[in-house]
Order: C-alpha cells, then sequence, then structure tokens
C-alpha cells in the first residue's frame, strides 16, 4: 500500500498493482535521462503539458525502480495501462504531484 507522506503512489500497470517513488535516485535518473537538465526546467516543462509517450516511460519507469522493481524502460513501454494514454499522464501526474506537492 502507498504511503502518501512518502511520495508513494499506486498504479496498475499491465494489470497489476505497483507502488511507484520518485526517491532521489530516481529524481537523479530522470535529471539524467533529460541531459543533466535540473528538476526545475523539467517540472517546468511538464506543467506547461509538453508530455511525450517517452517522457511518461521514464518517469514511469523511474517511479517504479525508486520503489524497487527492476523494470527498464522498454519492459515499461509494454505495460497496459486503463484509459489509453489518459491513464498514463494520470499516473505521471500523480507522482510528480506526490513528490513535488507536498508540505515543505
Amino acid at each position: 500500500m502507498a504511503n502518501k507522506h512518502r511520495g508513494e503512489i499506486e498504479a496498475e500497470l499491465g494489470g497489476q498493482n505497483y507502488t511507484l517513488v520518485l526517491t532521489l535516485g530516481a529524481l537523479a535518473e530522470i535529471e539524467h535521462a533529460y541531459g543533466g537538465e535540473d528538476m526545475v526546467a523539467i517540472a517546468e516543462r511538464f506543467e506547461g503539458g509538453r508530455i511525450k509517450a517517452t517522457d511518461a516511460i521514464k518517469v514511469i519507469g523511474a517511479g517504479l525502480r525508486g520503489a524497487g522493481f527492476t523494470f527498464n524502460d522498454d519492459e515499461v513501454s509494454k505495460l497496459s495501462v486503463a484509459g489509453g494514454a489518459t491513464g498514463y499522464l494520470r499516473i505521471v501526474a500523480e507522482l510528480l504531484k506526490a513528490t513535488f506537492a507536498g508540505d515543505l
């Protein structure tokens, strides 16, 4: 079960429920995937609604790996989600919100 206080979310991927979390290592992985771009720039890109399918794969994959799963991005790209494209975007939005919208 996801612990919202730790920034975790639950998502159904490929017919199974998973916990996802963007740990510090997962965030560094995302930065690296974007050529070292900082998290503020990446967040601004996503906030502007500019999310590609490859972005969703990177974020969902990092969230799974942050929670201890060993999926690579190719495996993540093959996981189905209820709601199709909207379902993937919902997962990305929930994960980013859980990571960045918490109380400081």
